[in-house]
């Protein structure tokens, strides 16, 4: 009887930990949307809304290389309450910055590790973005392909 290895792409990473993540935000009471492209042009892995109107986002990252290639997440932060990354749990966390939060998922679900710290938004920032998160989110439930927050 042979051994089988299993060997796991970035992409199948990537997906498992979006859809891990997105998860656990509904749990917590978020409406997610992923991959949507910020004013500023940078993409988001995931946005959330809560009922409140709190605005997190979840930046995923499915391996060392892909942290040690994408430096640009403290660029979300205008656009966001909160902001964490989101991992898979053989991720080696010790080499992620502090100051954010920390998500541990897989395909099924994930954990809060660490809590992110929250900046409120400015009042119109908060209600331009929500705006936008709104009709993205109708936009897509219509069928229409828009990633593009607007506003």
């Amino acid at each position: 009887m042979g051994v089988t290895i299993v060997t796991v792409t970035r992409p199948e990473i990537t997906a498992a930990v979006t859809r891990g993540a997105a998860r656990l935000l509904v749990d917590l009471g978020y409406a997610p949307l992923s991959e949507v492209t910020l004013p500023n042009g940078r993409r988001a892995d995931l946005m959330a809304l809560s009922p409140k109107g709190h605005i997190v986002i979840v930046e995923v990252k499915s391996g060392l290389e892909d942290y040690r290639v994408d430096r640009k997440w403290h660029e979300y932060m205008p656009y966001c309450d909160s902001f964490a990354f989101a991992v898979a749990p053989e991720f080696p966390r010790e080499i992620l910055p502090e100051e954010p939060g920390l998500i541990v998922c897989d395909a099924f679900g994930g954990a809060v590790l660490r809590e992110a710290p929250t900046a409120p938004l400015a009042g119109a920032r908060r209600k331009a973005l929500t705006i936008a998160f709104g009709r993205l989110a109708a936009m897509r439930a219509a069928g229409v392909v828009v990633t593009q927050l607007e506003g």
